[in-house]
């Protein structure tokens, strides 16, 4: 058995900003993937100057463990970004809202400081299958 996806925005909720639901239910999976804080740093050591460029690279690196597990990112089930700056928030939008590419898992933002001072932006996830 595999499991079932389904974005869900109950009737009388809040507008969003951005494409992503209120709630994810998830029935009948046989897996989970509990994915770590994955980091704006590509596999040879570097880290892109820019957001853009680390927000570009911490989504890749979220493919890379999908796919170690036999998934995509059809299987993303939650989100939780973590920000250094609130000024990255709509930059940060644009790239999830392309990279996921109508794909909607349920969603988290978090303005805060981040590990390595370096860093503009992490990011955790759950999927399931």
């Amino acid at each position: 058995m595999t499991a079932t996806i389904r974005p869900l925005t109950g009737d009388g909720s809040p507008p969003v900003e951005g494409s992503y639901p209120q709630a994810v239910e998830v029935t009948g999976p046989t897996r989970w993937l509990y994915l770590s804080g994955q980091i704006p740093v590509a596999p040879d050591g570097a880290l892109a100057a820019d957001f853009a460029g680390q927000c570009e690279q911490v989504w890749s690196n979220i493919e890379t463990q999908l796919t170690a597990a036999g998934m995509t990112l059809d299987n993303l089930v939650k989100v939780t970004t973590f920000l250094s700056d609130r000024a990255y928030s709509l930059e940060n939008r644009e790239v999830r809202i392309r990279r996921l590419a109508g794909r909607q898992a349920a969603l988290t933002v978090i303005i805060t400081g981040i590990f390595d001072e370096a860093w503009l932006v992490e990011i955790e996830a759950v999927a399931a299958a």
